[in-house]
């Protein structure tokens, strides 16, 4: 097992066994000894400032205005990351952080604790889900004060440093409090893991952090040893992370010397190469990837290896549309810089990078937008494709560059329920909220279940639970409409479910649910079960 876990680091360039697209690509800032024209002209303009100006000016404070500006203009995604924004902005990918261990959502200006992480602090000071933060140390995290901004502020911090929290439980009549040692907390980025059916296995990837493959490899593990012999891989919404472990994941379903991507950059430090080394553990197993438009990055490069080598099929939409790598380089005052050093390019040779103009990212920001309101969500042939880019895969099927992954099966965004009334309640955020109120009056019944199922079976009937949520909702400023609500029936009790669910027992227990009414996913395991459609294999063929 511990060669899988190395996988082909010999053959991948440590600069990109490091990297990471959509994020972090640790490098080395490069001192240039000669002045150019346009850095002498900015040292002079900037000694004028010092010297003449009116009033006396922060140089540094000035320059910080101006460094995201600067970077924008070169592209999309280069930028600029002050001091004070960088440890929140590295640790969603860093694997873990120090804080009390806890996940919570704000709602009508309160804190509510969604879950307790195992094992961390707040769990051994005996916190529990449902409870709700009011103060911290002495920083109130009510009403105007709860954001998420400050409740991040002051739950996470140094670690073994200690924070006293003020909490409110349903229980207790007084407010109760917790003396916390802030400790590692691990950040999750394989949210769920289970088997759908005898033979099909599930694995929901939010996104590529540093202990992302270990993550995703044990999910493999334990599903194969339950019996699985084809796997989703669920990819929609991940936005990128570190490049290595879309690599490492990529590697595990690929015969030995199969391209998995490769950079180009101006540097040649940047060009770069990763090439499957034939020992991954699941090369002959079933595969499908659903993808959405907002699949980006490291994702597209997991998805691109796997579509370019004919090794599993791609189902959703089109993907985002990121093919460029960013190098993350510390300044002397701590904050970063994320320059895009290199392009990177899918087994067949295609960039999928979008267009973009330098300088101007209105349209490239737009462009979701866009594809929204000229229908491609719905309509395959509403999808613009640059047909001068075209490209094979290693079994000869043609692909297209400049723009996104096109999946294999096109799913459209299921719109089945969405309905004036469903918008209303969802806009307000009720759905969540009402949840949330159910989640609690069932919290103590619910504390020996970890199974969605009997949790569902658990709660009050369907058309009870809707007629509760209705009455909610009409309390709230959504009054009721039912030709409206019985059109969006099946939608509204199936999220409700899913979050109380989540609520109750956690994060896999919302995938469970919400996942049965899931229209791409329904086509994906239909793929799998179909004895009709040849799979494509690590032989590369159809």
């Amino acid at each position: 097992m511990a060669t899988k876990r190395n996988l082909a680091l010999t053959l991948i360039p440590l600069t990109l066994a490091a990297g990471m697209v959509g994020g972090i690509f640790i490098g080395k800032y490069l001192n240039r000894t000669t002045l150019t024209p346009g850095q002498e002209k900015l040292q002079t303009v900037m000694g004028l400032i010092s010297s003449d100006y009116v009033d006396e000016v922060d140089l540094d404070s000035l320059l910080n205005t101006v460094y995201p500006d600067l970077l924008a203009g070169l592209d999309p995604h280069s930028s600029y990351i002050p001091a004070e924004e960088l440890t929140d902005v590295n640790s969603e990918l860093a694997g873990s952080f120090s804080g009390v261990g806890v996940s919570f959502q704000i709602l009508n200006d309160t804190v509510y604790v969604v879950e307790v992480i195992p094992g961390g602090p707040a769990e051994k000071v005996g916190i529990l889900a449902g409870d709700r933060i009011i103060k911290a140390g002495d920083a109130e995290l009510t009403g105007a004060s709860a954001t998420n901004e400050n409740v991040f502020k002051h739950l996470r911090g140094e670690k073994d440093s200690k924070v006293d929290l003020t909490i409110v439980r349903s229980s207790s009549e007084k407010p109760l409090n917790f003396d916390v040692v802030r400790g590692d907390v691990p950040v999750l980025s394989v949210n769920a893991s289970y088997m759908m059916d005898d033979q099909t296995g599930y694995i929901k990837v939010s996104k590529f952090s540093r202990t992302t493959f270990q993550e995703f490899l044990s999910a493999l593990l334990e599903l194969r040893d339950q019996g699985a012999k084809g796997f989703v891989v669920d990819l929609r919404g991940n936005a990128g992370g570190y490049m290595d472990q879309a690599i490492f994941m990529a590697n595990e379903f690929l015969p030995e010397d199969r391209m998995i991507v490769y950079t180009k950059g101006r540097n040649f430090a940047n060009q770069t190469q990763a090439v499957s080394d034939g020992n991954g553990g699941f090369i002959d197993e079933e595969l499908v990837v659903l993808m959405d438009e907002y699949s980006a990055s490291a994702s597209e490069i997991f998805a691109g290896a796997i579509q370019d080598n004919d090794r599993g099929t791609i189902i959703g939409r089109r993907s985002f549309g990121k093919g460029l790598v960013q190098n993350q380089t510390m300044l002397p005052d701590s904050s970063a810089m994320r320059l895009t050093v290199a392009r990177y390019y899918t087994p067949s040779g295609r960039s999928i990078q979008k267009e973009y103009q330098r300088g101007d990212d209105g349209k490239y920001m737009m462009d979701i937008a866009d594809r929204y309101s000229r229908g491609e969500f719905y309509n395959v042939d509403s999808i613009r494709l640059d047909k001068s880019k075209v490209f094979k895969t290693y079994g000869g099927r043609e692909v297209y560059g400049g723009g996104g992954i096109m999946p294999d099966i096109f799913v459209p965004e299921d719109t089945t329920g969405i309905t004036s009334y469903y918008v209303q309640v969802a806009n307000k955020g009720l759905l969540q909220k009402y949840s949330y109120t159910v989640a609690d009056r069932y919290r103590d019944l619910a504390r020996n279940i970890s199974n969605a199922d009997q949790l569902v079976r658990l709660l009050p009937r369907e058309q009870t639970l809707l007629q509760n949520f209705v009455s909610y909702a009409a309390a709230n400023g959504v009054p009721a409409r039912w030709y409206y609500i019985n059109q969006s029936r099946e939608l509204i009790l199936n999220q409700l479910q899913a979050l109380i669910a989540r609520d109750l027992i956690g994060e896999e227990a919302f995938y469970r649910i919400y996942n049965r009414k899931d229209a791409t996913l329904k086509k994906a395991v239909e793929l799998l079960k179909d004895p009709s459609v040849k799979k494509p294999t690590g032989s590369g063929t159809r």
